[in-house]
């Protein structure tokens, strides 16, 4: 008997010891929402209303904006055709990649952002569902179609260049979020949980995703499709757009004088109704991280011409 034990320790040592991938996060259940991360939503040219004091604004070309936040699947794989095109680097377990700098003012308080390498992202970290283990990008069991977080600025930056695309301007993103009237949410003038992951949604979030820990939904969860017993509406905006309020930060392109740190737009799963308007704002240095912050993108189209 005490042989057998001690056969069984064995095997037991053997199987931890083998598997030298640590766990920083906790796995969540896996959720199918049946949206494509792949897809963009055309938005055209015209007037709509920017701001807290609806002013009337126009954008006068047509562009096109992802469906969804970009995902810890399509991060990965940037980040592996990245690193083998030698564009980004791995160095104490972050992603740093060249940056060619902005124009500097001089104006007071306004911090200069030189040529150089930068911050993409911390790797290995609480918080981050992409980790790096002999030489291998991992993301944690679940969370694949979740909005990538913990990436900088310069990360998005990156990861926009890389494919064609750019960063929205705040401009370009609130016509995406609001279309041509004034509502208060990219989906109308009420919120609750069943509409957006945001502070309130934790409780009915807790058994679809299976964990106590609720942080980010998968991309495009709130679709109007139902998860065990929760039953969310469609939360996209006029064009067709999912999560332009709630469960992470979207990166905004915008450089302004004066100023030295970035701007987001959307709110989060941590914050409170107020941050998730569209008229609302957050800032931060472009080297800043957190677990929810993410981004999309926007890309250019040709002008439609008539025969």
């Amino acid at each position: 008997m005490k042989k057998n034990i001690l056969a069984l320790s064995l095997l037991l040592w053997m199987a931890v010891a083998c598997n030298t991938t640590p766990v920083i996060n906790r796995e969540i259940t896996p959720i199918y929402t049946g949206i494509d991360t792949d897809t963009w939503a055309r938005v055209p040219a015209g007037n709509f209303y920017y701001g807290l004091h609806n002013k009337d604004s126009v954008i006068d070309y047509n562009y096109e904006i992802m469906v969804t936040h970009v995902t810890n699947r399509q991060y990965v794989e940037f980040l592996k055709e990245a690193l083998d095109a030698g564009k980004i680097e791995i160095k104490a377990d972050s992603v740093y990649g060249y940056f060619p700098g902005e124009p500097f003012y001089g104006f007071r308080h306004e911090e200069e952002i030189t040529a150089g390498l930068y911050l993409c992202m911390p790797l290995n970290v609480p918080g981050n569902h992409i980790s790096y283990h002999n030489n291998e990008f991992i993301i944690d069991p679940g969370f694949e179609d979740h909005p990538v977080v913990m990436v900088s600025w310069f990360g998005a930056w990156w990861y926009a260049l890389f494919y064609g695309y750019r960063l929205p301007t705040e401009a370009e993103w609130t016509k995406a979020a609001r279309g041509t009237d004034q509502r208060a949410y990219p989906w109308g003038n009420e919120i609750d949980e069943q509409t957006v992951n945001y502070i309130h949604s934790t409780k009915s979030l807790k058994p679809v995703l299976g964990t106590e820990i609720v942080r980010t939904t998968p991309a495009g969860f709130y679709n109007g499709k139902k998860y065990k017993e929760l039953q969310t509406f469609n939360n996209s905006s006029p064009y067709g757009i999912y999560d332009m309020a709630g469960n992470v930060w979207q990166w905004m392109a915008d450089d302004y004088p004066r100023v030295h740190y970035k701007f987001m737009r959307g709110g989060s799963f941590s914050n409170y109704a107020h941050f998730l308007t569209t008229w609302s704002r957050n800032s931060a240095a472009p080297d800043y991280c957190s677990f929810n912050v993410g981004f999309r993108c926007v890309r250019d189209v040709e002008p439609t011409t008539g025969n």
